[in-house]
C-alpha cells in the first residue's frame, strides 16, 4: 500500500516545482523606468540639496537642473517662482525643506492632467488614435485594448493605417493575441476602413473601437489632412464621435513633444495623450513642459514592453518616482 510513495533522493519522484517569482507592483516597475529621469535630476539635486543654505546660486543650479531633464523654459521658470514665494512665505531654511517644496509643486503643475479616460455613455465609444511613426502607436492599440477588456468591455480594432503593411500585420498580431476582431483591407482608403470598422462594432454591440491612423509628422500638411478626413469621416457615421482623440508620444523627443501636441490638436482636436517610453529616456520631465504649454489629459503612461506596462497616470505616483516621497 505504500508503494506509490517516493523519498526525496528517488530520482523517480517528480521534482519541486520552482515557485513563481512575484512580477513586480507598477509603482515599483514605474520608478524603475523613470531611473534614467531620476538620475538626470537626482545625481546633481542630491549635490545641491546637500548645501548648507539656500542662495541664489543654489537656485540657479537647479534650474540648469530641471531645464536638462526636459521640463522646458516655462515649466522651469514657473517652478523657481513657486520655490523662491515658499522660500519667502514659508521661511524656509535648508535645501531639504526645498525638494520637499520643489515635489509639492511639481505635484500641483502635474495634477491637472491627472484625467482618467472614461469609455462609457457611448456605444460604441470610439477612441480615434494619431502619432508619428515609431511612437509605439500600434503597440499602445494592443495595450489598450488588454485594458479594456479587463474592465469587461468588448474590443474592436481598426486598422486604419493603410499606407504601411507592417501596422496592419503588426494590430492583426495584436488583435490575435486578445482575442479581439481587427478590421482590415489590403490597401485602400484609411477613412473607409474605420468607417467599415464602427459600422461592424454597431452591428456587432462591441464596446470600444480602437482606431490606428497612417503615422504622419506634423510638418507634412497634405499627410496631416488625410487623419483630419478620418476624424470627419468617423463623425458622418456617429455626429458625436470621435469620443476621444488619443495622441501617442515618444517621450524620447523631448521638447519636440510640445510641438507635436500643437500640430495634431490643431489638425483633429486631440483630447488625451499617452506617452511611451519613459523608460528610455532622461527627459520625463517633458510632463511639466505639457502641463505649462500645451496642457491635455495624459490618459497613460509607459514605461516597458510588457501588455501591462501602458497604466493610467497618476500625478502624485510619478512624482514619487521621479523624487521619492517628499519629507
Amino acid at each position: 500500500m505504500f508503494g506509490f510513495l517516493k523519498s526525496k533522493d528517488d530520482p523517480a519522484a517528480p521534482a519541486a516545482a520552482t515557485p513563481a517569482v512575484p512580477r513586480a507592483s507598477w509603482g515599483e516597475r514605474l520608478k524603475a523606468g523613470l531611473s534614467r529621469t531620476r538620475d538626470t535630476l537626482n545625481t546633481p539635486l542630491t549635490e545641491l540639496f546637500s548645501r548648507a543654505k539656500i542662495d541664489d546660486e543654489l537656485l540657479e543650479d537647479l534650474e540648469t537642473t530641471l531645464l536638462m531633464a526636459d521640463c522646458g523654459v516655462e515649466a522651469t521658470h514657473w517652478l523657481l517662482a513657486e520655490l523662491k514665494a515658499a522660500v519667502k512665505r514659508k521661511r524656509l531654511e535648508t535645501p531639504a525643506q526645498l525638494r520637499s517644496a520643489l515635489a509639492n509643486n511639481l505635484r500641483t503643475l502635474l495634477a491637472p492632467l491627472e484625467q482618467p479616460l472614461d469609455a462609457h455613455g457611448q456605444h460604441p465609444f470610439v477612441i480615434m488614435i494619431a502619432g508619428v511613426n515609431g511612437a509605439g502607436k500600434t503597440t499602445s492599440i494592443g495595450k489598450l485594448a488588454k485594458h479594456f477588456q479587463g474592465q469587461g468591455k468588448s474590443v474592436l480594432l481598426a486598422a486604419g493605417d493603410t499606407f504601411r503593411a507592417a501596422a496592419r500585420e503588426q494590430l492583426t498580431t495584436w488583435g490575435e493575441r486578445n482575442g479581439v476582431t481587427v478590421i482590415a483591407q489590403e490597401s485602400g482608403d484609411p477613412a473607409a476602413v474605420v468607417f467599415d470598422a464602427i459600422n461592424a462594432a454597431r452591428a456587432r454591440k462591441i464596446d470600444v473601437v480602437l482606431a490606428d491612423t497612417a503615422g504622419r509628422l506634423p510638418t507634412q500638411l497634405h499627410l496631416m489632412e488625410e487623419i483630419a478626413k478620418v476624424r470627419r469621416v468617423i463623425q458622418k457615421v456617429d455626429a458625436s464621435a470621435p469620443h476621444e482623440v488619443l495622441l501617442v508620444l515618444d517621450a524620447n523627443i523631448g521638447q519636440n513633444a510640445v510641438q507635436q501636441v500643437k500640430a495634431f490638436d490643431k489638425a483633429i482636436g486631440v483630447t488625451g495623450l499617452v506617452v511611451t517610453k519613459l523608460d528610455g529616456t532622461a527627459k520625463g520631465g517633458v510632463l511639466a513642459a505639457i502641463a505649462r504649454q500645451c496642457p491635455k489629459p495624459v490618459r497613460f503612461i509607459g514605461i516597458g514592453e510588457g501588455i501591462d506596462d501602458l497604466q493610467p497616470f497618476r500625478a502624485g505616483e510619478f512624482v514619487e518616482a521621479l523624487l521619492g516621497s517628499p519629507g
